[in-house]
């Protein structure tokens, strides 16, 4: 019997387990606290006040405060002498699953862990309930009671989980991001701090403590990083000298320029293009897909699933990130820093269909913005291969695979389906497709030549690779249909086919020939329609097994 890896675990979450429970009373005695620990701490305070500090930025706590300190962070938790402090502190282990498993799941990153930035809710009564729970049952006499302290810290986790959503969510600075956003959008031109103060409402003063709790950084380490990232854009796109770039990003001059790229990079402009990156991340699995073929793991792939093509002839990743696309901006944006990301590649549309910018990247790493659907998947992968300096990889993969189609050709214009005209339908459960020269289409009619019914082809030799799919109705199959039809079906959000008897039960699909002769085929969603170069290939072995008898 097979083992089977059920649909949930391909998620690749991470798990949670509680470390140590502590009781901390602040006193004259003991005024302060030091926090230091390698794990993730929650700090609940239960009682009195008292007030953190991290980072040299200080945190007025009052009871009901829960405060998550990432591992690693040193921070003072600092008493009321009139009101003393009670907390308790927790620390969480994060275990992020890393073994592969069949279908090459991704590795998803804790959301809880996911920023190097405190997070402080001011009034969580709830939490600290659980959290005091927790504490007096610590040393379980029983099994349920072991099982009762389980359920309760994951309790917790969801609470956590929940706050951190309800804030990225609804934002409670929205002044804070208009005023971020404009500095990200008008990073080239001189801004002063007062200006983006002005933006965000706040005096210039506190506008300086909200900027660093909300990015990260300071106001003048973030426009240096948007800055420099945005001359190594221009630098891989070789647009103009090292002086027309500094102009462009908002420096004076190249040595100024200069001096800012080597203080943040520790390096010179000079070789930058020339540079091997090895910390790139993606946005959409197909172009994880096309460094993986390259040599290179992306290190996170930003994307709306975790499945992954799992590859007969390639390892699939082992320590990819994922990061959801339902993901806020700054939530992104964080696990991209954590990541230490060098490069982002990203398609424009993605990024707008996602609701992202560029700029809200851009203090993360240079942006290559390689189009989706304006070229096709063998100019995508030699413009990876060149932003990453593998062009050579690139060019003899594809050298190699257009032999293949040379091979493919041969045998499948020698077979019964030479002078078929094929027709690729796609049911969704609201949309009906006729594909065109992407997808399995570019195997059909580019690789092996097959003609195309008329209305289809007269648009490929118009659009070429830009050319998807036309969305038809039930009455306008018998303009699209050719000697043979390729079915893919998607099926709808509850795993279901239903939707497809629609078409199967109508008298337009009934009266087709194709219907009538049993030359309808229908195709596997995950092996025919991914757009990629290793899936292609593998699209071509099927095309020929298919049609070729082989």
């Amino acid at each position: 019997m097979n083992n089977v890896i059920p649909e949930w675990a391909e998620s690749h979450f991470p798990l949670y387990s509680a470390g140590s429970i502590q009781s901390m009373y602040g006193t004259s005695n003991l005024p302060r606290v030091q926090i230091h620990e390698n794990l993730t701490v929650l700090l609940a305070v239960a009682a009195g006040k008292g007030s953190l500090e991290v980072n040299n930025l200080t945190y007025e706590l009052t009871e009901g405060s829960v405060i998550l300190l990432p591992a690693n962070t040193h921070a003072s938790l600092i008493t009321n002498l009139q009101q003393p402090l009670h907390a308790y502190k927790l620390t969480i282990w994060i275990q992020e699953q890393t073994q592969a498993i069949p279908g090459g799941a991704m590795i998803r990153k804790s959301e809880m862990a996911s920023s190097s930035n405190m997070l402080l809710f001011p009034y969580e009564p709830t939490i600290v309930s659980s959290v005091k729970e927790l504490y007096l049952h610590r040393l379980p006499d029983r099994e349920t009671r072991h099982v009762q302290n389980q359920m309760l810290f994951h309790q917790i986790i969801l609470q956590l989980l929940e706050q951190q959503e309800a804030r990225y969510t609804v934002n409670e600075q929205p002044s804070m991001e208009r005023s971020i956003s404009y500095l990200e959008n008008h990073f080239s031109e001189k801004i002063t701090r007062e200006h983006l103060a002005a933006i965000a409402g706040v005096s210039s003063s506190h506008y300086s403590t909200l900027f660093k709790q909300v990015t990260g950084f300071s106001q003048s380490e973030y426009l240096s990083r948007l800055r420099v990232h945005s001359a190594k854009e221009l630098l891989l796109n070789g647009s103009g000298t090292l002086r027309e770039i500094a102009l462009k990003v908002g420096y004076k001059d190249e040595f100024y320029l200069s001096r800012r790229f080597k203080l943040q990079t520790g390096a010179s402009p000079s070789g930058y293009s020339r540079s091997s990156f090895q910390r790139v991340a993606v946005m959409l699995t197909p172009y994880a897909s096309h460094l993986l073929l390259l040599g290179l793991e992306p290190a996170v792939t930003i994307s709306e699933s975790s499945e992954y093509l799992n590859l007969s002839d390639q390892e699939p990743p082992q320590s990819m990130k994922f990061i959801n696309t339902n993901s806020s901006a700054e939530q992104i944006r964080s696990l991209l820093i954590d990541a230490n990301v060098e490069l982002i590649i990203a398609a424009k549309e993605h990024l707008e269909e996602y609701g992202l910018k560029a700029g809200q990247l851009r203090a993360v790493a240079p942006i290559m913005e390689i189009s989706w659907n304006e070229i096709g998947w063998k100019d995508q992968l030699r413009l990876i291969g060149r932003a990453i300096q593998r062009s050579e990889r690139a060019e003899q993969w594809l050298k190699d695979f257009e032999q293949e189609e040379l091979e493919a050709r041969e045998i499948v214009q020698h077979s019964t389906v030479a002078n078929d005209i094929i027709t690729i339908l796609v049911i969704k459960p609201e949309e009906l497709l006729v594909y065109g020269a992407r997808n399995v289409g570019y195997v059909i009619y580019q690789s092996l030549g097959l003609r195309a019914p008329t209305l289809i082809d007269n648009e490929i030799k118009r659009l070429g690779d830009q050319f998807h799919s036309i969305s038809i109705g039930v009455s306008d199959l018998a303009d699209y249909a050719g000697d043979r039809i390729l079915v893919i079906v998607f099926p709808d959000a509850k795993g279901s086919t239903a939707h497809t008897e629609a078409i199967f039960q109508s008298p337009y699909w009934s009266q087709l020939p194709a219907v009538q002769q049993k030359k309808v085929h229908i195709l596997d969603l995950d092996d025919w329609v991914p757009y990629n170069p290793a899936s292609i290939r593998l699209q071509l072995g099927r095309a020929v097994a298919l049609f070729g008898g082989k």
